[in-house]
């Protein structure tokens, strides 16, 4: 462990954070929000944020996936994924929902403003993210897709994203 130089549970807390916030609409799989969080650390996040009917830790289906991530990633709960948006918006943050919909941007195309932290919006499993949250939302990004399914998992989604935008953040 030593040798991988990761850092302890103090040190991850009082690390510099990329100013990205992760915002989880109704996702309904415990194992997706332990993946998530364990996402969020991998790239060191300011936290999640965790709305609606999305299970919230501890439970030992989240730390399953989470090994632990759910004692270094700051979050939250709202009991609304628009409440919650709307304290995001108050405290400065970009608000992009992540989505196929009409007019929006591909991942590939997005540059985000490193100047603004950003909050991504990943909705249900099965749903996507609510209608209107996104009509309450900055933009929409878009995972560009070439197969028959044109879905992903919220995990993975969220993997691509994180570190798409980790990636040009620290350009």
């Amino acid at each position: 462990m030593d040798e991988l130089g990761r850092k302890t549970v103090e040190q991850f807390k009082e690390a510099d954070k990329t100013p990205l916030v992760l915002v989880l609409d109704n996702v309904r799989s415990m194992h997706n929000v332990g993946s998530v969080f364990r996402t969020a650390d991998a790239f060191l996040l300011q936290g999640i944020v965790l709305c609606g009917y999305t299970p919230v830790p501890p439970h030992r289906d989240i730390q399953k996936t989470a090994l632990g991530a759910t004692e270094t990633v700051e979050w939250q709960y709202f009991p609304t994924t628009r409440e919650a948006v709307e304290k995001l918006r108050e405290a400065g943050y970009a608000i992009m929902t992540i989505e196929q919909a009409e007019n929006s941007v591909m991942l590939d195309a997005f540059n985000p403003d490193p100047s603004r932290p950003l909050a991504l919006v990943f909705g249900n499993e099965v749903s996507g993210v609510d209608a209107e949250v996104m009509k309450m939302a900055d933009g929409c990004i878009e995972i560009p897709q070439s197969g028959m399914k044109h879905s992903l998992n919220i995990s993975v989604s969220t993997g691509i994203v994180v570190w798409d935008i980790f990636v040009k953040l620290k350009k």
